[in-house]
C-alpha cells in the first residue's frame, strides 16, 4: 500500500493525502476525515526510510527557473519544493539566464536525466511553440499562459498581467499623475512583459494620455540593470512624475537610482512595483506593488503536475487572482500636471 493507493481510494490527489499525513492545515475537515478513514482501514504506515530510499533511486521532478535574479521565482521554488517534499517527491532545480531557451534545455534534460515531469517557472511562448513537441512528460508552466499553444501535456497558471498593469496605471492616474513611465522586461509578444505593457497602453488610451515609446524602457530583471535603465529614462524624460516597474526588483533598483539623482520617492517621483515579494514591504519607502499569489501558483501547479503523473488528464489553464497593495512609494504629484 502506497500514498498513491490511499489517494485513489480516497478520491483525492496525492498532494492532498500528503498534506493530511503531514497534518497540514490547508485541508478541509471533510477531506481530512475521508483520507484518515482510508488510512485506518488499510492500516497504512508511512515509512520515512522507504521515502528516503525512493528519493535516492527514482527519477525526480525538474524545476526549471528562467532567470537567476527574479526574486518572485525564488519564493515559488521554495514553495514548490516544500509541496513536492510533502508528497514524497524529489525535486531537482535548474537555473537559467532569463534570455536562455528553457524549452531546448528541457528537451536535453529529458534525454539525459529523464525527469518524471517538469515545472517551468517563467517561459517564452515562442520557445514552447518551436520545440515543446519533443517533450512527452507532464509539464506545468507557471507565470505565463500556454492556453493558445494547445499541447496535451502542458498546463499553465498565471496572473492576469494585462489587467493588473491596467489597474496600476489607473491607480496612478487617480492620484493625479499624467506623466507615467514604464520600466522593464523583454517586450516580445510571447513574453510576460508584453502583456503588462499592453495593459498599460489600454489604460493610457482610456485616460487620453500619450503612450509614447520614449516613456518606456526595456530592462532585465536585476537591480543593477534597473538602476542604470532608470537613470537613462529620467535623463530622457525629466518630466516623469511616476514610474511603473514591471517587477519589484526593478522598482527597488529604480528607487536607488532616483535617490542618487537627488530626487525623492514619492515626493518627486512615485514608484509602483510588481510581484509582491517579501522584500518590497521592507524597502524604504515601503513599495506599492501588485502581489502575485505565489502560494496559489505553487500549490495548484504542483497539484496539477502530480495528478497528471498519477493519471494523464487534459491540460488546465487557469488565472490566479492578484492584489494591488498600496505602500508608501506613491503620492500625488507636487505640481498638478497639465492634461
Amino acid at each position: 500500500m502506497t500514498i498513491k493507493d490511499i489517494a485513489r481510494l480516497s478520491g483525492v490527489g496525492v498532494t492532498t493525502v500528503s498534506r493530511v499525513l503531514n497534518d497540514h492545515p490547508d485541508v478541509s475537515e471533510e477531506t481530512r476525515r475521508r483520507v484518515l478513514a482510508v488510512v485506518e482501514e488499510q492500516n497504512f504506515q508511512p515509512n520515512t526510510n522507504a521515502r528516503h530510499l525512493k528519493q535516492q533511486t527514482s527519477a525526480s521532478i525538474a524545476i526549471i527557473v528562467k532567470g537567476t535574479m527574479n526574486m518572485l521565482f525564488a519564493d515559488l521554488v521554495e514553495r514548490c519544493q516544500q509541496l513536492l517534499q510533502e508528497a514524497e517527491r524529489d525535486a531537482a532545480v535548474y537555473y537559467l539566464d532569463e534570455d536562455d531557451n528553457e524549452v531546448a534545455y528541457a528537451v536535453r534534460l529529458c534525454r539525459e536525466r529523464k525527469p518524471l515531469g517538469i515545472l517551468f517557472l517563467g517561459g517564452d511562448l515562442e520557445f514552447f511553440q518551436a520545440q515543446f513537441g519533443h517533450i512527452t512528460v507532464p509539464c506545468v508552466l507557471l507565470t505565463n499562459s500556454a492556453r493558445e499553444l494547445d499541447f496535451p501535456n502542458l498546463s499553465s497558471l498565471t496572473t492576469d498581467d494585462g489587467e493588473a498593469a491596467y489597474q496600476v496605471v489607473r491607480y496612478l492616474a487617480g492620484q493625479g499623475h499624467r506623466h507615467i513611465g514604464v520600466l522593464g522586461g523583454n517586450w516580445s509578444c510571447t513574453q510576460i512583459s508584453y502583456r503588462r505593457v499592453q495593459g498599460c497602453q489600454r489604460a493610457f488610451d482610456e485616460l487620453g494620455l500619450p503612450f509614447e515609446a520614449r516613456l518606456c524602457e526595456p530592462c532585465r530583471y536585476s537591480l543593477p540593470d534597473a538602476y542604470d535603465t532608470t537613470k537613462r529614462l529620467l535623463a530622457r524624460c525629466p518630466e516623469l512624475t511616476a514610474l511603473f516597474c514591471i517587477s519589484d526588483v526593478m522598482a527597488i533598483g529604480a528607487i536607488r537610482a532616483i535617490r542618487d539623482l537627488g530626487r525623492r520617492v514619492p515626493e518627486d517621483i512615485s514608484v509602483v512595483g510588481y510581484d509582491g515579494i517579501p522584500l518590497s514591504q521592507f524597502s524604504l519607502p515601503r513599495l506599492t506593488t501588485v502581489r502575485q499569489d505565489t502560494q496559489q501558483l505553487a500549490r495548484q501547479g504542483v497539484d496539477l503536475l502530480l495528478d497528471n503523473l498519477q493519471r494523464p488528464r487534459p491540460p488546465v489553464h487557469s488565472v490566479v487572482p492578484f492584489q494591488l497593495i498600496p505602500g508608501e512609494s506613491v503620492a500625488p504629484p507636487r505640481t498638478p500636471a497639465a492634461h
